[in-house]
């Protein structure tokens, strides 16, 4: 009895990748220079010449083996070591949680932006009294 091991949809693990990327189709096309259906007939495919797998690779920031051994396993488990299990684990402890309120940073903004805008106000109004 044989085991014959299913061969890597090569395909598919770009679309995973270019998923989990927040990537569209259309961008990743138009980042190689093909057509959207280009790259739906690529994610399509088991098997995808080196050259455009290599291209690929590099506009999604992967090594071309990394598309190759991509498995949702690794990533599942990946993150579970990182975020779930950095408490069990001996390594560093990582801290995910914020130390400043989003909200303040983009009033804190709104409020710089508005003061450069008198300025700019009180700078013309002195022109224009010049004049």
């Amino acid at each position: 009895m044989s085991t014959a091991t299913k061969p890597k949809h090569i395909g598919r693990n770009i679309s995973r990748i270019r998923e989990l990327r927040g990537m569209k189709q259309e961008a990743l096309a138009t980042a190689i220079g093909v057509s959207q259906q280009s790259i739906s007939n690529i994610e399509g495919s088991e098997t995808v010449e080196e050259d455009k797998l290599q291209a690929i690779a590099n506009i999604l920031g992967v090594s071309a083996e990394a598309i190759k051994n991509y498995s949702d396993e690794t990533v599942l488990n990946n993150i579970q070591n990182n975020y779930e299990g950095a408490v069990i684990n001996s390594g560093p402890t990582v801290n995910h949680n914020c130390s400043f309120n989003p909200l303040d940073k983009v009033v804190e903004l709104y409020e710089r932006l508005l003061q450069s805008e008198k300025e700019k106000i009180e700078y013309l109004e002195k022109l224009l009294k010049g004049k």
